[in-house]
């Protein structure tokens, strides 16, 4: 019979947590707001965009690559990703329907102009 003083040792409590570097295709899913099925579907087009590719001897996948990979998609929120460390020259501004069927109709007018005048 065992004695009742008898104590079983006790688990030293965690002193700190251990963020993850490395997850499982389940937890990238996750992050990116799949299911596992959804992203086993797209991964290949992810891979082709430049996605991360797991660990080869893990499986795993580097969550802070995959956060810089997300990230790199808007180098102009995100200039210091970018291989210069510069945001992009901006686009031109773009033109509304609009000031494009202006625009249209002023170089179908000038263009039938030239017709009669040549």
């Amino acid at each position: 019979m065992p004695r009742a003083s008898a104590s079983v040792p006790r688990a030293p409590d965690v002193r700190f947590r251990v963020e993850p570097g490395d997850i499982p295709a389940e937890k990238v899913a996750r992050r990116l707001h799949l299911t596992p099925a959804a992203f086993e579907a797209c991964k290949v087009r992810l891979f082709m965009r430049g996605f991360p590719r797991p660990d080869p001897d893990t499986g795993m996948y580097d969550l802070e690559a995959i956060d810089r990979w997300r990230h790199r998609r808007h180098p102009g929120l995100f200039p210091e990703l970018t291989a210069g460390g510069e945001a992009p020259t901006p686009a031109a501004p773009v033109k509304s329907f609009g000031e494009l069927a202006r625009e249209g109709e002023r170089l179908r007018r000038e263009a039938a102009k030239g017709r009669r005048n040549g």
